[in-house]
């Protein structure tokens, strides 16, 4: 069963932008605050933004905070992630979850930043 499925990624150069969009099923994003974790390669996998089930708190690890901005849209059951003025190592398999996360990791979407 599918649970998470996450989109928008590719290519970007420093200093892009991109938004990555996370569908979840309604039963899972309706009770849970959300997250985007990122995975680098050879490195564990990071929380990198959450957001509370209503919305109205966020936090954000240190490397991206001041970039990147997580927002949800629960009518849609979908979480967005908005990364701005991006760097290479921003580089990394991104993907939604539950905070804390569950047994509901989704196939991921690349996120590549090179010139």
């Amino acid at each position: 069963q599918v649970h998470m499925v996450e989109s928008g990624g590719g290519l970007v150069q420093p200093g892009g932008s991109l938004r990555l969009s996370c569908t979840a099923s309604r039963s899972i994003f309706s009770n849970n605050a959300m997250g985007w974790f990122r995975q680098a390669p050879g490195k564990q996998r990071i929380l990198v933004a959450a957001i509370t089930i209503d919305g109205t708190s966020t936090n954000y690890a240190d490397s991206v905070k001041g970039r990147f901005m997580i927002s949800r849209d629960n009518a849609k059951n979908t979480m967005y992630l908005q990364m701005n003025s991006l760097k290479p190592e921003d580089t990394a398999v991104y993907y939604c979850n539950t905070v804390p996360w569950g047994d509901y990791w989704g196939q991921g979407t690349q996120v590549t930043v090179a010139s």
